[in-house]
């Protein structure tokens, strides 16, 4: 259940460890280091840690951009599929380093999942399957 996920995991003290991971991850990546060359890193982490708090049942209000215009740039930079598939799985590295359970970490990452449409622009349903996203 998402409202007892955020508890479960550990609540704020992981998910702020696993976004430190995740963007460590990120910075290493070659592919998608290019996206954050101008980005407030510390800002964004802690956004993405209260995005991340919220949407797994949090008691926290997201006071960041809307998951669309926060993007934006990315997207006329040319952000695809293949970039985040490739996000989703340093999330997973991240959320596996800091200790949480593979069965818990699959549904933070379905969660995730859930905002690809969002993020990449187009209706929700008509969004690429890994296989067929190397854009």
């Amino acid at each position: 259940m998402i409202d007892k996920l955020y508890e479960s995991i550990g609540g704020s003290r992981t998910i702020w460890a696993a976004t430190e991971s995740f963007y460590r991850r990120v910075l290493d990546d070659p592919k998608l280091r290019p996206f954050f060359e101008t980005a407030d890193m510390k800002r964004l982490q802690a956004e993405q840690s209260m995005f991340v708090s919220m949407l797994l049942g949090a008691q926290v209000v997201f006071t960041g951009k809307n998951m669309h215009s926060a993007h934006a740039d990315s997207r006329a930079r040319g952000l695809n599929d293949a970039h985040f598939d490739a996000f989703l799985g340093h999330f997973r590295a991240a959320l596996f380093e800091v200790g949480v359970d593979p069965e818990k970490a699959e549904k933070i990452l379905q969660q995730l999942e859930s905002k690809r449409s969002v993020i990449l622009n187009r209706e929700a349903g008509s969004q690429s399957s890994a296989a067929s996203s190397n854009e």
